[in-house]
C-alpha cells in the first residue's frame, strides 16, 4: 500500500490573472500593456516559485505547448500528439528525431536554473536545428549579463534579448523565444524558467492589425505585444495549474488504494511528466503489471489516456 503525506495531497486554491488584466483592447498605450503584464506575472509568481506535487507535470505540459508552437514557426507539421510519441515512445537513449529534439530543448528549459554559458547555448541551438559559431554565443552570454546589470523590467528584458538574437541571426527566431523565457525568469529571480512566450507567437497580441503581418522580435511595437502576450500566457498557465491540481488530487487520493508493487514509481512519474507510457517497465513493475495499474487508475478517474489509441498508450494527469 502507498502511504502519502496528507499535506502533500491537500488541494490549495490556484492563483488566477485578474479579469481586468485580460480585457481585450484595454491596453491602449504601452504603459497600460506593461501594467497588465505586471499583474499577470504577479499572479504567476507563486506558481513559478512553488513546488506542489504536480509542478513537474505542469512544467512539462507548458514545454509541450511551446514545442508544438515551435513546429509551426519552423514550418513543420508535428502536433502535440506527434511530439509526445517522438519523445515518450522512443527506446531509452535513442535519438528522438528533429521534432523530438526541439521538444527536448523546451523540456530542458523547464527544469534547469536560468543560467547561461556558451556550452549550454551551443547544445540548445543544436537541439533546435540551428547553427551559431562560438563568437555569436559568447556575445549572447555578454548581452544577457548586460541586461541583468541594467535591471530592466522583466518583459522588456525578455523582448530585448529576443530582438537581439533576431537582429544578428534572422533565421534563429526559435532560439530568440527560448532565450526570452530564460531572461524573463532571470529578471524575476525564478528558480527555473517557465516555457511561455512562443506559445503566443501567433496570437492576436502579435498582429499589427486584423489580418496583418505577425510582429516578430525587434519589430515595431514588439515590446507592447510581448507584454500583452504575457498576460494571456500567464492566464493559460494558471488555468492549466488549476486543472492539474484537481487531477493530481484525484491521483493522490487513489494512491493509497493501489497495492501493485512499484505503483509509487508510477505515481511519481505521473506527477512529474507530461505523460507516461502505458507499457512502462521498472525494476519492480512488469509491462503487464503496468497495464493493469493504469487500468485501475482509469477506474478511479485518476489518469487520462491521451493518445487515443488501443496500443502504445500514453497516460497523464
Amino acid at each position: 500500500m502507498i502511504r502519502l503525506d496528507p499535506a502533500t495531497a491537500s488541494p490549495t486554491p490556484q492563483p488566477t490573472v485578474p479579469a481586468w488584466a485580460l480585457v481585450d483592447g484595454g491596453a491602449l498605450h504601452d504603459a497600460d500593456a506593461a501594467f497588465q503584464a505586471g499583474a499577470a506575472l504577479a499572479s504567476l509568481d507563486a506558481l513559478a516559485r512553488g513546488q506542489p506535487a504536480w509542478a513537474g507535470a505542469w512544467r512539462q505540459r507548458l514545454a509541450l505547448n511551446c514545442a508544438a508552437a515551435s513546429m509551426r514557426l519552423a514550418g513543420r507539421g508535428e502536433d502535440a500528439a506527434a511530439l509526445r510519441d517522438a519523445w515518450h515512445l522512443r527506446p531509452a537513449g535513442a535519438d528522438p528525431g528533429p521534432a523530438g529534439a526541439i521538444l527536448g530543448a523546451w523540456r530542458q528549459l523547464a527544469v534547469q536554473p536560468p543560467l547561461v554559458s556558451a556550452e549550454r547555448l551551443e547544445k540548445i541551438v543544436d537541439q533546435l536545428g540551428l547553427h551559431c559559431d562560438a563568437a555569436v554565443l559568447a556575445d549572447l552570454c555578454t548581452e544577457i549579463e548586460k541586461l541583468a546589470e541594467a535591471q530592466r523590467p522583466a518583459p522588456f528584458a525578455a523582448a530585448a534579448i529576443a530582438a537581439h538574437v533576431v537582429a544578428i541571426r534572422p533565421d534563429s527566431e526559435l532560439f530568440a523565444w527560448w532565450l526570452a523565457d530564460l531572461v524573463l525568469a532571470q529578471s524575476l529571480r525564478w528558480p527555473r524558467p517557465l516555457p511561455l512566450l512562443i506559445a503566443q507567437a501567433f496570437a492576436p497580441a502579435f498582429r499589427a492589425d486584423a489580418g496583418g503581418k505577425r510582429i516578430r522580435p525587434g519589430g515595431n511595437r514588439f515590446e507592447r505585444a510581448l507584454c500583452l502576450a504575457l498576460v494571456q500566457a500567464a492566464a493559460q498557465a494558471c488555468r492549466l495549474a488549476a486543472e492539474l491540481s484537481r487531477r493530481a488530487e484525484k491521483l493522490l487520493t487513489a494512491a493509497p488504494k493501489l497495492r501493485a508493487k512499484g505503483a509509487g514509481d508510477v505515481i511519481f512519474l505521473l506527477l512529474n511528466e507530461d505523460v507516461v507510457s502505458g507499457s512502462l517497465t521498472t525494476k519492480s513493475l512488469s509491462r503487464f503489471a503496468a497495464r493493469r495499474l493504469f487500468a485501475r487508475l482509469q477506474q478511479f478517474e485518476a489518469v487520462r489516456e491521451l493518445s487515443g489509441r488501443n496500443t502504445f498508450r500514453l497516460y497523464g494527469l
